[in-house]
Formats: structure tokens, sequence, C-alpha cells
């Protein structure tokens, strides 16, 4: 019998949540009680340090903390709670012996609730319910926790999974009880649930040195950095590191600096032992999921499965007329491409391949988000480019063309089940389940292929008015379901440079929604609105009203032009055809033709009909 020592000072937890259920609160919450983190006036979120999380109030990165509670170092980690980044959620959870599942009292669990759960289980991880958000008036945590027990035995969870405890919690407001009954006053209660319910980490510390290199970070003094959890032996500053790749391969490399979390921040120390999770710095040409190791008995752990990208994208330099006038420093194919390596190499959800001898760069990731997040976060640190519509990752398999397909859960009032279930399914959707929740709104539930939901999102808002609520979560492949329906809309194309006129635009205005305002530049191919009718327009947007003498009755009344519509990275991507891009600079969104003469797209379409 193996004799498995474990740390009993350690415990290594993972908090996994759907989008918004309160997972960054409840962690400040945890931090604020332990006195790991001084807040300041105000401060919340304290794990979500990147802007772009801030403003879209969700976990993208995965990140590190640790706090002590009597004598114990609890390791947390916050994953993200959108399907979008799978491949962060499946390699963190390799560093941890427990997991925290959060549900919000109101919506209970939801698509990537399912999702994360899902991943946790097989890697037979034990879980504690933390149902949040109880101080909220609709909630229901008696029926939450039912759901999520039937959610357990619809993942085939062991009889051990399902025997888990339940914590009752406002993030919020800081406290935490296990019985509904007997209000809390402190996060306290799940603090020892965690001491109690997650096991010790197995730690031999008299074994040869062993680490799974779980994420990479980059830093600019020391490069490449790996972090994640030592599973064997020690490993002290200056000693000389064996890197086993996946493929088997061995290297060599030194460790050169080595830091534990606390709090927040990294701390450097010269020595880390087993059940710590750490960061290593000086190993060169380490990836996720190779394993660092003593150079005596250079052996890899079991290495880390990571779901393959389902949607790409093109990629390339800014070659509008307008390049380089809205504040970019990187506008050179060049500049990209050094971009899209760095990403690959730290993001293993990313994959980067040269097309057109290194003029695009064709960009897969696990959704339309996933992208999305990379190209914001580009254009913040400016970089110009241009992007084509995204497209599905078909696969060939006995035969068969195989389609990625997803879960998907809208949440509308009554009055609009009728228009979205029209809507939805012209695009093929299959209805798995619809009920009515306890705040009176219709929950509807589909699978649906992964390209038919491209546009879908921001047609669905104009449906409900801006109410809807969509979630989905990438199921499986599952063959090819023929052809969709495309945007049924044309769009009106500018037809020369300039700065668009408001007389032009209240002219064009009767024709469809303007996507311009007075004074905005425009150019040749840019798109400047939609065209209800289902072909493209070439507009003239500069027309300014002709000057006479004369003055007739009415004629000069002000103009009532339409505020045009926020032009967000989403929408665009949503609403581009093949034949278009999406321009993006760091202070503009523009939408544009590929071609930007009339001339050109003319014969270009009459290439594809032949």
């Amino acid at each position: 019998m193996i004799n498995h020592k474990r740390r009993k000072d350690v415990r290594n937890v993972a908090i996994i949540a759907h989008v918004d259920h309160g997972k960054t609160t409840l962690v400040d919450a945890l931090l604020k009680y332990t006195g790991a983190y001084v807040f300041k006036e105000g401060e919340t979120t304290i794990m979500d340090s990147n802007p772009i999380e801030r403003e879209r109030g969700i976990t993208i990165l995965s990140k590190n903390a640790s706090l002590e509670f009597k004598g114990v170092k609890f390791n947390l980690v916050d994953t993200p709670g959108h399907a979008d980044f799978g491949s962060e959620v499946e390699r963190i959870l390799k560093m941890v012996e427990g997991v925290l599942l959060l549900v919000d009292a109101v919506e209970g669990p939801m698509p990537q609730t399912k999702f994360v759960l899902k991943k946790s289980l097989e890697l037979h991880l034990k879980p504690i319910l933390v149902i949040n958000k109880i101080d909220r008036p609709s909630a229901r945590p008696d029926e939450v926790a039912n759901m999520t027990f039937d959610l357990f035995c619809e993942l085939n969870a062991s009889d051990e999974q399902l025997d888990f405890p339940i914590v009752y919690a406002s993030g919020k407001d800081g406290y935490a009880t296990l019985d509904l009954d007997e209000p809390g006053d402190s996060v306290k209660p799940l603090l020892e649930t965690i001491l109690h319910r997650v096991l010790p980490p197995v730690a031999d510390p008299d074994l040869p040195f062993q680490m799974l290199v779980t994420m990479l970070d980059y830093d600019p003094y020391v490069g490449l950095v790996a972090i994640g959890r030592i599973f064997h032996g020690a490993i002290r500053v200056g000693e000389p590191v064996a890197l086993v790749k996946r493929n088997g391969s061995i290297s060599r490399g030194k460790a050169t600096r080595i830091m534990h979390y606390k709090g927040l921040t990294r701390v450097e120390f010269d020595e880390a032992v087993a059940g710590d999770i750490i960061t290593i710095s000086g190993i060169e040409g380490v990836e996720v999921g190779d394993t660092l190791s003593d150079v005596r008995d250079p052996k890899g752990l079991p290495t880390i499965k990571i779901d393959e990208p389902t949607i790409s994208m093109n990629f390339s330099h800014n070659t509008s007329p307008l390049a380089g006038k809205d504040g970019g420093r990187f506008l050179t194919s060049r500049h990209i491409r050094e971009r899209l390596e760095h990403e690959a190499m730290i993001n293993v959800g990313i994959k980067v391949e040269e097309v057109d001898g290194g003029e695009r760069f064709k960009v897969a990731g696990r959704g339309e988000l996933h992208l999305a997040i990379l190209i914001e976060t580009m254009r913040r640190e400016g970089y110009e480019m241009e992007v084509s519509r995204p497209h599905v990752i078909l696969k060939e398999m006995a035969g068969r063309t195989l389609e990625p397909v997803e879960e998907v859960v809208i949440e509308v009032d009554t009055e609009y089940q009728g228009a979205v279930m029209q809507a939805i399914g012209v695009r093929r959707a299959e209805v798995k389940n619809i009920i009515t929740t306890s705040s009176g709104t219709i929950r509807m539930e589909f699978v649906i292929a992964s390209r038919a939901l491209i546009g879908f999102r921001s047609d669905l808002l104009l449906i409900t008015r801006g109410t809807g609520l969509m979630y989905q979560n990438f199921l499986e492949y599952q063959p090819y379901k023929g052809e969709m329906p495309s945007r049924q809309r044309g769009v009106l194309i500018a037809h020369e440079k300039g700065e668009a006129v408001a007389y032009a635009l209240f002219n064009l205005q009767p024709r469809g929604e303007i996507l311009v305002k007075p004074g905005d530049s425009v150019y040749e191919g840019m798109i400047v609105g939609v065209n209800n009718k289902g072909t493209d327009l070439v507009v003239n947007a500069l027309r300014g009203k002709k000057l006479t003498n004369m003055r007739a009755s009415g004629s000069d009344d002000a103009m009532q032009l339409t505020p045009p519509r926020e032009m967000t990275l989403e929408f665009a991507l949503e609403f581009i055809e093949d034949d278009e891009l999406v321009e993006i600079t760091p202070q503009n969104i523009r939408l544009r033709k590929m071609h930007l003469t009339e001339e050109k797209r003319k014969k270009e379409s009459r290439k594809l009909s032949t």
C-alpha cells in the first residue's frame, strides 16, 4: 500500500462559478476577514486587476492569492466563469484538491456552472457548494441547492462527490452561514468548511523534484515565468532543473528566481517544497503542460488536456486610408506577428498560423468572446489592425464533416417568447427545455450550431429591446447542419473620402440605420449604415445642402438625426459578412468592405459567380 504524505499546513482551492455569480466579491470578503489584503475606501473586486475585467464585470485571467487561517495557508485560485476561457479553467484545476462551486441564490446553476463543474468532477476534486447572494430579495437557496444536486447527478458525480457540504453566503455583505435560520456575521464558517473538507495536498518532500507548469507569465526583466504546483520534492534558487516537454524531450535550465504568493502579491523565497503553488524564472522554452523535474531523475507528470479552438479569424495590419491617424503605435504586420506569437506562448487556448506569406494571420480561439478580449487588449496597447468575420472550425471524422455545437440558455420576459423562438428557430436550434422562473421570466434552453449564433446576440437585444439575457457553452462536435441564414440586410457604403455631413446623413436615414455621426471621418468603401433592403448601396455621406438666396417654408427646420448605435467590438464582429472587415484602432472601430472600390467589388463578385 502506498503511503501518501500530505502537507497539513496547506489547502489548495479553486473558486468556480458562472459569470457574475460573485466569485471575485467573495474572494474580497475572505481576504478582508483574514487581513491578507488591506482594502482602500470603496475598493472592490480586487482580483479583477485587468481593466477589461472591471469594465465587463467578468474574470478573464486566472489569478492566485493566498491567506492564512488557523495557521494553515490557503492558496486560492480565481478561475474564469465563461466557457470561452475554458483553457484557463482546465489548467487551474490541476493545481488544487478542492473547489468552491459558487451558485447565485436566485439564478441557480447556469450553462457555465455546468461547464466548470464537469471539469472539476472529472478530476475527482472535492466540491463545496456555496450558495451566494442570499441577501437578494428573491433568493431561493433551498430550491437552488436541489437544482445543483440534480446537476451533480446529471454529470455522474460519485457518491463521495454528492456528499458535498453547503455554505450560504453573501460575498457583498461579507458573511457566510451553514444554517439559514442562523444568520452569519463573517466568512469564518466558510473558511472552517474549507479547512475540514478540502484534503491537504499529497506532497512528499523526500522524492525527486517535480512541478507541473499550468500557467505562464512574462516578465520583461527575467523572461518567461512558469507557474504551477510542486507535486514532489523541493527546489532552491540556483539549482539546475530538467525541463521535460510534453513530447518527452528533455532540456536543462536553472531556477534563477522562486516566488510564493502572499495575499495578492508575489514574494521572493530561496526555497519551495511539495504542495506549494509558486513561480519559477530562468527556464527557457517552457510551455503549459511541461514538467520541471530533478536533473538526476527527469520524469514527466501526466500532461494537461486542453479543449481545441472552435472559432478562427484573420488578423492583418490596417490598410485603410485612415491607418496611423488614430493614435496607433504598432501598425505593421511584424508588430502584429510578434504580439500574436507572444499571446500564443502564454495563452494555451490561442493558436496562430501565417496566411498569404505573413501578411495575414489566422488566429483560432475558444469562442467569439475569447478572441474579442484579445483584440480589445491589443487595441488598448496601441495596435491597429483589420479582422475578418469569425468562422467556426470544422472537423473531418470517418468521412463526415463535424461542426461545434453549443448549449444556449435565453432568458426573456414572457411577451418576447414567441419572437425569440421564431428568430432562433430559423437558425435550426433544437429546444431542450422551457421553464418559467420564480421572477416570472421565461428561460429557454437550446442546442444550436456555433456558427448559427454568430450575429444572434445583437438580434436578441433588438427583439427584446435590450432586456434579453443569453448564456452559451460549448457542448460537442456534431454532424454539419447545412446552410444557415445569412444577414438579411445590406449596407450603405461611402463613395469618397471626407467628413460625414449632417444633411447627407439626414437624407440617408429613411434607408436604414446610420452608423456614423456628423464630422466622423469616412473613406471610399467604408460602411456608414445599414440598408433595410437586402442589397448593398453606394451612397454620398458628404453631400451638403445647396446654398441659394431663396427660402421656402419649412425647408430650414432643424434636422433631427437619430444618434448612431455605439460601435462595440461584439456588434461589429457579429454584423459583418465574409466580404467585410472590422478596422480596429485605439480610438475607433469602423466597418469596411474588403475591397474598397466599387470596381474591385464587382470584379470579385463576377469571379465568385463563375
